[in-house]
């Protein structure tokens, strides 16, 4: 059996249970299973993350402040909120900060492999983590100077687009640490466990939102945004105190090698090649084909989290106790879920979870559109029907990856994960904003995000995996 290319070590066959081709750096780590402080200290992370996407990007900064009219200029505020030109203005806002997605996703295209090839090079995947997530962390704190003021918007927008990028840069690093305590028997709980951490995270910050509102924040003016403004500020020190045990007990998943340390342009050039590698090689092509797929289901299924409390907002009424309510329900279907897939994904095989998935997502996010009509009741079970799927699809998505992921490429490979996602990540919010532009109705940019999901399902049928025996 001939070794990939760039250095790799030579190749395992398949193994079963993995639902993929092969498990590459896997297998090196053999069957003892890693520490649970570890395993539990990595999942930590995601816990500690996960409200800037829960609350900032998704149920509360975005779709109940950054999103509404208090961004609006004074006169369009003033009007009714069915005027079509106040819907329009909103609509505008919505379409402002898929714009914004889609600058982070370019950005993240250009930077997240090769920083990190570089973090493998070196040995420093915990080193990156650490910049990614402090990163993020700042530009929660930045977000409270976002005041209500049209003005403003675009700093919002910016922050928060910055965030993703950083964000997606600490979770590269993060991904590739997984492989360091795991084992070809366990990716998939281990994996689902990461992200159900993460989902019961959310689900706990977003109580605490509730409890600061029903309490009227507790004697806060509303003035200014200040309570959506402490809230941001809120979500930076829950990322600092819950992000410190990966950072204490978690080891790096490699010692580096020094022989890829190149200069950084020249770290595209090495990148190139090695995607080269990973095509020509059998025992890695099936790695290069699932990256292309998964980055267009990838995309789809960010869209669903990243627009779905704006749909549920604009499109069917939800107020701000609602939709946090909502929020809550979708975090804990979403947890549960994903836990028992990854047991799941160790059985099956994660590319029928990620199929399975995403068929019942494109019914689910259909049945949403076509009957708008019908009211809340729609958005409460067709939603949370795509919310018990997101998790299980994301989750099996990076154990598939991880199962075929080169040793020592461990940062290469997820930052190939991070940038062959973002380098579709402008099909969701591309077509969102376009189909809102076109109609200049919210709901069309439903449809938007089912193309993605669909798009993605068809791509991902033809890539090769192992039948589980």
């Amino acid at each position: 059996m001939t070794a990939p290319e760039s250095g790799a070590a030579p190749l395992p066959e398949a193994t079963t249970n993995s639902g993929a081709v092969g498990v590459i750096g896997l297998e090196l780590r053999g069957e003892t299973p890693a520490p649970k402080k570890q395993i539990y200290s990595w999942a930590l992370w995601d816990w500690a993350t996960q409200p800037f996407n829960t609350v900032i990007l998704t149920f509360i900064f975005t779709a109940l402040y950054l999103t509404t009219s208090q961004f609006l200029p004074a006169e369009i505020a003033a009007l009714d909120k069915d005027d079509p030109v106040r819907l329009a203005a909103e609509a505008g806002l919505a379409s402002g900060l898929g714009l914004g997605s889609t600058i982070a996703g370019l950005a993240i295209l250009l930077l997240a492999p090769v920083l990190g090839q570089r973090a493998d090079a070196a040995g420093r995947q915990k080193l990156w983590l650490g910049i990614g997530t402090g990163a993020l962390i700042l530009c929660m704190f930045g977000l409270w100077f976002v005041e209500p003021t049209p003005a403003l918007f675009w700093l919002g927008v910016a922050l928060i687009s910055a965030g993703s990028v950083f964000g997606e840069i600490a979770a590269v690093n993060s991904n590739a640490m997984l492989i360091g305590i795991a084992n070809p028997k366990t990716v998939g709980k281990v994996s689902g466990l990461g992200w159900g951490f993460g989902y019961i995270g959310g689900i706990v910050a977003l109580v605490l939102v509730v409890i600061f509102y029903m309490f009227d924040w507790f004697g806060i003016s509303a003035d200014g945004g200040l309570p959506f403004r402490i809230i941001a500020v809120g979500c930076a020190l829950w990322a600092i105190i819950f992000s410190i045990p990966i950072f204490l007990n978690v080891p790096e998943p490699s010692l580096g090698r020094p022989e890829r340390k190149v200069g950084f342009f020249r770290s595209y050039a090495l990148l190139v090649k090695d995607v080269i590698g990973l095509y020509r090689s059998p025992e890695t092509r099936p790695t290069f084909w699932f990256l292309l797929s998964s980055a267009v289901f990838r995309d789809g299924l960010g869209g669903v989290f990243a627009f779905g409390a704006i749909i549920a907002g604009q499109v069917f009424g939800f107020e701000f106790l609602e939709l946090v309510i909502f929020g809550i329900a979708a975090n804990l279907i979403a947890g549960i879920s994903t836990i028992i897939a990854g047991r799941l994904d160790d059985r099956f095989g994660p590319k029928r979870i990620i199929l399975v998935a995403l068929a019942a997502m494109v019914v689910a996010g259909l049945a949403v559109f076509f009957l708008v009509d019908a009211g809340t009741v729609v958005f409460w079970i067709g939603g949370l029907l795509l919310c018990a799927f997101v998790g299980p699809a994301q989750a099996a998505s990076r154990s598939f990856l991880a199962r075929v992921t080169p040793a020592g490429r461990e940062g290469e490979i997820f930052g190939l994960y991070a940038t062959t996602g973002r380098a579709a990540s402008w099909m969701a919010s591309g077509a969102w904003a376009l189909l809102i532009v076109l109609t200049g109705a919210t709901a069309y940019g439903i449809l938007g995000i089912v193309l993605v999901l669909l798009a993605g399902f068809l791509l991902l049928l033809p890539v090769k995996s192992q039948r589980v025996g």
